[in-house]
């Protein structure tokens, strides 16, 4: 008998927890012949009674484990931890808000059985997502799949099953600053894609704020990709190549050619036009740089990437 681990990270989804755990244990009730279950809640640092509902049902059902980490370490280092932490053979994850509909796990299942090692959940359109969401979701995988060594599907979601050999590869990873998906995009591995509209929040508010998405956003830049910072260069290049020219120009026209559009432009004014001009693109390439530098801090000083208050595995 295989094992299926279901990963849920949680933070303040007390009212939610109970029933989701319901939703799922009546999934498999049909195919508890076939597959064994774990259900593994990570508490991410909830400041509601979300740990005592997992706690209560850890206690009637042994099926159900749970972390518990210190504080708030958010959803994609809670994801790594569920990962580094579950035993099945395979390990569906999902959202603990029932926006994923638990009634496609059968069909996940059915795309792993017939030789996927990664299926992802693609969310469609929703007419109820903002124009806001809407643009700025498009924007953010057009630029990152011009930027990126590879290729992020649209609309892909972190509700997706990986097979244990997915599992042990993503958990040789070591970056504290992630994104889950792009994350398990880089390993490769056979996928399969399946479609699905999301359901509404059944309690509660989202706690992934705007700054938050904007937070991920450019973590994903920065760790998937070399050209922000090949940018800086590329800036350098041009405006050194553009400025010389201007200053060849200037120099020439109004001092051999007498040209009259080039006798309006004084000596100070000539070097104040290019000193803020470079002033600007030097500025730019330091704040490039400043990102993959507090990158590189981040890797280097090698903190834990989650700390474990307790735990029942």
């Amino acid at each position: 008998m295989k094992q299926v681990s279901i990963l849920v990270p949680a933070h303040n989804e007390e009212k939610n927890i109970r029933p989701l755990y319901e939703k799922l244990v009546a999934i498999f009730r049909p195919l508890e012949n076939k597959y064994a279950l774990e259900i593994i809640f990570v508490n991410d640092g909830s400041t509601d009674n979300t740990l005592k509902e997992i706690e209560s049902l850890a206690e009637d059902d042994p099926s159900v484990k749970y972390i518990d980490f210190s504080r708030n370490f958010g959803k994609e280092i809670a994801t790594t931890a569920g990962l580094n932490n579950c035993q099945g053979d395979a390990c569906i994850m999902l959202d603990a808000d029932h926006q994923h509909p638990v009634e496609l796990i059968p069909d996940f299942l059915k795309k792993w059985e017939d030789g996927f090692e990664v299926v992802v959940g693609i969310r469609n359109q929703s007419k109820s997502d903002s124009w806001i969401k809407t643009a700025g979701s498009s924007l953010f995988y057009a630029v990152l799949n011009k930027i990126a060594e590879i290729k992020v599907v649209p609309n892909s979601t972190d509700f997706r099953l990986l097979d244990r050999k997915v599992i042990n590869e993503f958990n040789r990873l070591n970056e504290t600053s992630r994104m889950t998906r792009a994350l398990i995009d880089w390993l490769g591995f056979r996928r399969a894609y399946i479609c699905f509209d999301a359901n509404d929040r059944l309690n509660g508010t989202a706690s992934y704020s705007f700054w938050k998405l904007v937070g991920l956003a450019m973590n994903s830049f920065v760790s998937l990709s070399l050209l922000p910072l090949r940018l800086a260069g590329y800036l350098g290049l041009i405006i050194t190549l553009f400025s010389g020219i201007a200053g060849f120009y200037i120099l020439i026209g109004k001092y051999f050619l007498h040209s009259q559009f080039a006798s309006t432009f004084s000596d100070s004014e000539n070097l104040a036009i290019f000193i803020v001009f470079l002033v600007g693109i030097i500025l730019i390439s330091i704040g490039l740089l400043a990102l993959y530098v507090a990158n590189i801090h981040r890797e280097v000083i090698k903190r834990p990437t989650y700390i474990i208050r307790r735990k029942k595995l």
